[in-house]
């Protein structure tokens, strides 16, 4: 159940994202969310990086090759198999969340309960809540609009409280109806800053999906654990029901006749490309995903999805 606050009016309670609402989402989070760690050591870290390095979890061993430390033989195996192996180990690092938030014009659409740029602004702040209370620290980027931005991974209260400020401040700024960043070229940039960070979390509703991403998410999957949150309105999920529907295009109030069929099929074909694209894109790839549209309580969705390693849930 989404929560209303006090200070925002019931008009635009769907429509804007609130503060006050986004830090209230911390109340829906529980402690012992996160992924189990694969690594055993007590020690600091507890999040293991997709780097070999000389942390203090054993990883692997191979056949020695020239340049490796000689101080990390495994003098066991060279024994067995009279040949020089050397130990690998997993380096440790602190986990860290980055949330890559859509906000083109597409996102500010909705026929139920609220836009589906409201319900991602609420999937990023879950996120957000979720990292803290794991552990990891927790950073933001949006792309579309007017301007791309980045706010850095920070750790605890600051980190998921900096998110949930940077969302309303970003979603109540003038955004440019026309403009539209190709997902690839976003991707593409995120691979200079995505070092900060070994998890990144997707929310978008497909409209910028290129083919060119296809290729730069398989690249960010080798170097970060990368989930997809498709957000999308109740009419992009099914066929709607024949009837004739008013609409409010620019200012203009039109209506639009589903009657037949077949109108209803075109319709809804050309309503939900973005997030067919995307779904199919992230499916065919392997990375965890789900659909969540504008009705339900996103709680579940988002804790859901940041467990999964794989598969997908469609939450409506």
């Amino acid at each position: 159940m989404s929560q209303t606050p006090s200070n925002a009016s019931d008009n635009d309670a769907g429509t804007h994202v609130h503060l006050d609402e986004l830090i209230d989402l911390r109340h829906c989070v529980g402690r012992g969310f996160w992924l189990p760690h694969r690594s055993r050591s007590p020690r600091a870290g507890g999040q293991l990086s997709h780097r070999y390095g000389r942390g203090m979890d054993y990883a692997e061993s191979r056949a020695y090759q020239p340049g490796d430390d000689v101080r990390r033989l495994d003098w066991r195996l060279t024994a067995r198999s009279g040949s020089l192996h050397t130990k690998l180990f997993q380096e440790e690092r602190e986990g860290r969340l980055l949330i890559v938030l859509d906000t083109h014009a597409s996102m500010r659409f909705g026929t139920r309960k609220c836009f589906k740029s409201v319900q991602a602004s609420r999937v990023a702040a879950l996120a957000g809540w979720h990292a803290v209370r794991g552990g990891q620290r927790v950073g933001l980027m949006t792309f579309g609009g007017t301007q791309q931005r980045l706010l850095s991974p920070r750790g605890g209260l600051r980190g998921a409280l900096a998110v949930c400020g940077a969302v309303a401040k970003w979603d109540s700024e003038a955004f440019d109806p026309r403009h539209l960043t190709p997902l690839s070229d976003v991707l593409r940039q995120l691979r200079s800053c995505q070092k900060s960070a070994n998890r990144v979390l997707l929310v978008s509703d497909g409209w910028s999906c290129d083919e060119a991403a296809r290729g730069q998410l398989l690249d960010l999957s080798r170097y970060a654990m990368v989930h997809a949150m498709i957000v999308a309105d109740v009419l992009e999920l099914a066929l709607p029901p024949a009837g004739c529907y008013p609409l409010e295009y620019k200012g203009q109030a039109i209506k639009m006749n589903l009657t037949s069929q077949r109108e209803r099929y075109a319709f809804h074909a050309s309503l939900s490309k973005g997030a067919t694209q995307l779904q199919n894109m992230v499916r065919t790839l392997g990375l965890p995903w789900q659909v969540i549209d504008t009705v339900v309580e996103p709680s579940h969705a988002v804790a859901t999805l940041l467990r999964s390693r794989r598969g997908h849930q469609v939450c409506r």
